[in-house]
């Protein structure tokens, strides 16, 4: 399978249901797609206003400077020390790489790769882009033995669910008897909610209660639009095992997979500067003690979401009939058809609304 064979990009078929939003006489709330609607952090965008003059080719592993940040930051705030530049890649934001990993990795048809049964759809698209088999499963007892990548999502999207030390373990520990790499995408791990989460922090993968000082056939990958709002930036990076980050070094040079310069010093800055990310958590906060309980009095049960950027909700009847009924409400969300097959009754509301926009949201909900 190639690009060509493709399926129409699903986003695609919320048009029309964004047109009747529209219509609404206080306009749409869009809920639908998690893009972040605050501003990029001043002392992020004077960073990078001061890198402006870009003459040469950037580095495609990152500058010192920005491999010295990401080990440190998973040190400080992920609660994983002693990664060094050999541990750690920036890479042109995240999606990219959730796509091209299978192919980095010389998987193609008789190789599984499994992604979790709620699920971002490119962990798929990478998958039959090679040729590979895309399988969905949570229970790492079910993983066929011919798996060889793990995508694991915590706190996931578009279900917020956040594995648990337990469950990463067990998780690691399947991928290493099947010989498969593990990747963990943990882009929303700022964003605890629910307890435990609240007070304790969001287990990485790479943390020594799951992989003890191991971090061989283990990945941990990360983005800065959720938390920095950098979306526009294309500004993430990915960490562990050393000998799997030499290799896709070397792949991502072949490609010309380099993140701007300007870019990078922007990271460098973002990833040292806790401040801002506090601020913007307590903007989701906000918004969502204000979303949830409007959600759920208006019928719907909010499933999981204990972490992450997303409402995961159903009111027991099929997602596009759901997607119709905001809509006349000038409400636009994502129907689960969108993340696999296993959750057609359920919805995904986002968080990254302005706070007028969301408060609207809950006032039309109540009426």
């Amino acid at each position: 399978m190639g690009v060509a064979d493709l399926a129409d990009y699903p986003w695609d078929a919320v048009a029309p249901y964004a047109e009747r939003a529209r219509r609404h006489p206080d306009g749409i709330v869009d809920l639908s797609i998690g893009s972040p609607v605050d501003p990029t952090p001043d002392v992020v965008a004077r960073a990078l206003a001061d890198a402006t003059d870009a003459h040469a080719y950037p580095q495609t592993a990152g500058t010192p400077a920005l491999r010295e940040a990401i080990a440190d930051w998973y040190a400080r705030r992920r609660g994983v020390p002693g990664l060094t530049a050999a541990h750690v890649l920036p890479t042109v934001g995240s999606k990219e790489l959730v796509a091209l990993l299978p192919l980095l990795l010389g998987l193609g048809p008789g190789d599984v790769v499994v992604h979790p049964r709620a699920a971002y759809p490119t962990y798929e698209v990478g998958a039959r882009l090679v040729g590979a088999e895309p399988v969905a499963s949570d229970d790492p007892a079910d993983w066929p033995a011919n798996t060889k990548l793990v995508w694991v999502n915590s706190p996931g999207n578009p279900d917020g669910r956040v594995l648990s030390v337990a469950g990463l373990t067990d998780a690691v520990t399947r991928a290493r008897e099947l010989g498969a790499v593990l990747a963990s995408d943990e882009c929303y791990a700022e964003l605890g909610w629910d307890a435990p989460w609240d007070r304790e922090r969001v287990p990485s993968v790479l943390d020594p209660a799951v992989v003890g000082d191991d971090l061989s056939g283990v990945l941990s990958v990360y983005s800065l639009s959720k938390q920095s709002n950098l979306a526009g930036y294309r500004a993430a990076f990915l960490a562990g095992d050393e000998a799997l980050v030499a290799r896709l070094l070397t792949g991502r040079k072949h490609l010309g997979l380099m993140p701007p310069a300007p870019v990078q010093r922007a990271m460098t800055v973002a990833l040292g500067d806790d401040r801002h990310v506090a601020e913007q958590r307590e903007r989701y906060a906000r918004r969502r003690a204000v979303l949830k309980p409007a959600v759920e009095a208006a019928g719907f049960t909010v499933d999981r979401s204990e972490g992450g950027l997303y409402l995961w909700a159903t009111e027991g009847r099929d997602a596009w009939e759901s997607v119709g009924r905001l809509a006349d409400l000038g409400i636009l969300v994502g129907p689960g058809h969108f993340y696999g097959t296993h959750f057609p009754n359920h919805v995904r509301f986002s968080l990254t609304a302005t706070d007028e926009r969301i408060a609207a949201a809950a006032a039309r909900l109540a009426r």
